[in-house]
């Protein structure tokens, strides 16, 4: 079987970091047989190459100083910031088209699956209709959230899910707002994690085989430690957790937040201003041994998320999935697709959004209740194993694939 993948961003080198679980889920197909080549768009005038013996064909929409609508940071962010750049979506949209023609002339893949359907299902759809291959259009929430601010957005992405013979949702939060454009059957396809396969020092299994998954908690050395990793935008709501920090006791617990974003220097003032409770310490962006490290040393791992001003929020949180797998209790906020990972009281604990109290007595209780952090994690493997394996995931996937060409 051959899969022709559709997306706005693919690693431009061998050590890229961008989208870790798209790259990973690829491995996992090739893994399971399936024949795959990408479509992306160039970056800066980059050319069609190689990345872990899968094709990436670029295609080209501008002079290569003007290529940066994608990679490294969100495309609509980047257009807010840059209106000019929104001048680049036509021919983003018509050279994209006329590749994914020239590449399902030439190779003739069975199915095409394209990420992200504003604007890919555009550009997937012409060699879909004419080559008469499968479409399967996979959402992840952004593109469905932009119907608030761009209400000609819709229409176009109702007509997209129509014309496809398959619709792949990362979270039930997302499906659900599918579903409200128009009635058709969503298949949920979460993300695995993107952690090795393998153990670690500490004991932790990272492991993708039929074994069963050994979460090990983690001792309490000197204070409590608490974890965020992630970008520092409104969404996130790291100022939350920094309020949070006036209701923990200083001699208790220490909250350490991993990363950098637009918000750092306004979040530094915030907690600089925090003068009694938890210590919050701001580590910056980290180096791959840095960050398992912090994840070693840490207690437990939060994600205080919240609907941003722009309607913006968690599509699913992968993050949450490989804290677990590292032996860490998640504390989390009740919105988006969060809940499909963290089942409140039995894989994690759930709170309001933007409520740095209860936050703060959620940490609380797993710093006293360590029998309560053994549930959670004992909570956690089931569900992982449930729900978030890439065996299980890519199982699904090929299924799907495989009815498409009955």
């Amino acid at each position: 079987m051959k899969v022709l993948v559709i997306g706005s961003v693919y690693p431009r080198f061998q050590e890229d970091a961008e989208v870790p679980w798209l790259r990973t889920s690829i491995a996992h197909l090739k893994k399971a047989g399936v024949e795959i080549q990408v479509l992306a768009p160039a970056y800066k005038g980059l050319k069609s190459h190689d990345i872990d013996g899968t094709h990436v064909n670029r295609f080209r929409y501008a002079p290569a100083s003007w290529e940066i609508l994608t990679h490294e940071e969100g495309a609509p962010s980047k257009m807010a910031s840059k209106p000019w750049l929104q001048l680049l979506a036509i021919p983003y949209i018509i050279n994209g088209f006329f590749q994914c023609i020239r590449i399902c002339r030439k190779w003739r893949p069975d199915v095409i699956h394209a990420h992200w359907p504003f604007p890919h299902a555009y550009i997937a759809l012409g060699a879909a209709k004419l080559f008469k291959i499968p479409l399967v259009l996979n959402f992840h929430g952004a593109e469905l959230l932009l119907i608030r601010k761009k209400k000609w957005v819709k229409p176009l992405l109702k007509f997209a899910i129509g014309q496809a013979q398959a619709i792949f949702a990362n979270s039930s939060f997302t499906a659900g707002k599918i579903k409200a454009l128009r009635n058709v059957n969503v298949e949920w396809s979460p993300y695995g994690t993107t952690l090795e396969d393998n153990k670690d020092e500490s004991g932790v299994i990272l492991s993708e085989t039929k074994d069963p998954v050994t979460i090990v908690p983690h001792p309490v050395n000197g204070k409590f430690k608490i974890l965020f990793v992630g970008r520092h935008i409104e969404r996130k709501g790291i100022c939350y957790l920094i309020e949070a920090a006036k209701h923990l006791p200083r001699d208790k617990f220490e909250i350490r937040i991993v990363g950098v974003g637009d918000l750092t220097e306004q979040l530094k003032q915030q907690a600089a201003a925090v003068n009694d409770g938890a210590e919050i310490i701001f580590t910056g962006k980290l180096s791959p041994e840095d960050l398992a490290n912090e994840y070693k040393t840490a207690n437990v791992f939060t994600l205080p998320a919240i609907v941003d001003h722009k309607g913006d929020t968690e599509g699913l949180g992968v993050v949450l999935i490989e804290a677990m797998e590292l032996g860490l209790p998640i504390v989390a906020s009740n919105v988006g697709g969060i809940p499909d990972v963290v089942v409140d009281g039995e894989s994690g604990i759930l709170v309001p959004e933007k409520d740095p109290v209860a936050l703060a007595d959620a940490f609380k209780r797993l710093e006293a209740d360590p029998t309560l952090i053994q549930k959670l994690l004992a909570g956690a493997r089931k569900r992982i194993e449930e729900c978030f394996t890439w065996d299980g995931i890519i199982e699904r996937q090929i299924e799907v694939y495989k009815r498409l060409q009955q």
